[in-house]
């Protein structure tokens, strides 16, 4: 029998603040955009072991978006504290598909899941995921 390989999941939590919301109290969904961006950046930092800061500042790599899937699922409020979940839904030569699930409590609030290329910054031209990163992307893939 050969051995199973748990799958890892890279978790962070963020704060729904009062600039956030609308008069509803209701994140407004452009901010949705912005906390998905804030987990990708604690994704790298915390688990690829690399500040996005420094891949953009010293490295010049940028991993743009490319295509967006947003479920909006249940609102978040003003005070809230969202788990994000982050896995990768696929790791390709310079494509790299990362899927956020974002939940207060038990309840699942976000479900996106976005497709962002490997670019050298200069000249924007797609290139192969350096191998150090895509290593620990592919600890997050799904099963």
């Amino acid at each position: 029998m050969s051995p199973v390989t748990k799958r890892k999941t890279f978790v962070t939590q963020l704060d729904v603040r009062f600039g956030d919301v609308d008069p509803a109290g209701i994140a407004y969904y452009p901010r949705i955009f912005e906390f998905i961006h804030q987990a990708t950046e604690a994704l790298w930092d915390v688990h690829v072991g690399r500040r996005y800061f420094y891949l953009l500042s010293e490295e010049k790599l940028g991993f743009p978006l490319v295509h967006s899937e947003v479920q909006f699922k249940h609102p978040l409020n003003f005070g809230d504290r969202p788990i994000v979940k982050v896995t990768a839904f696929k790791v390709g030569t310079s494509s790299l598909g990362l899927h956020y699930k974002f939940f207060v409590d038990d309840v699942e609030c976000v479900d996106a899941r976005m497709t962002v290329v490997c670019v050298k910054l200069e000249g924007l031209e797609s290139m192969p995921i350096p191998p150090k990163y895509r290593e620990k992307f592919e600890e997050l893939l799904e099963e």
